[in-house]
């Protein structure tokens, strides 16, 4: 006769209840789609921006057209509402990489970073 105790259900409960966080953690490893894509537009749209300010010959509207298309990627990285701690943390990263270089300077990107959160 097996007895079956509150303990016992406890016990396999935690054990259960530790794999399957376990299994949850180890998903959340990894930005989603939405974020990386988000990320790799803005790192696209930067490098254009980069290729126009340096073209020698280059019209200032090449760079006005280069310089909103980034900012306007920038401001979709910020704004995303990261939920999970994968995005969360490809975020920050992200956006301290770009406050490093001196770019995150825009009242619009606080405030859309902020408006992010809530």
């Amino acid at each position: 006769m097996s007895r079956i105790s509150r303990r016992n259900m406890l016990v396999g409960s935690a054990v259960i209840g530790t794999t399957v966080a376990g299994i949850g953690i180890a998903r959340e490893r990894e930005p989603s789609h939405e974020m990386s894509t988000l990320i790799e537009a803005h790192m696209a749209a930067y490098a254009t921006f980069m290729k126009a300010i340096r073209k020698p010959s280059g019209r200032h509207n090449d760079h006005a057209a280069s310089s909103r298309a980034e900012e306007k990627a920038l401001l979709a990285v910020c704004g995303f509402p990261a939920i999970s701690e994968a995005d969360r943390r490809a975020k920050a990263t992200y956006l301290l990489q770009i406050e490093a270089r001196g770019e995150l300077d825009l009242r619009e990107h606080m405030q859309t970073v902020l408006l992010s959160m809530m």
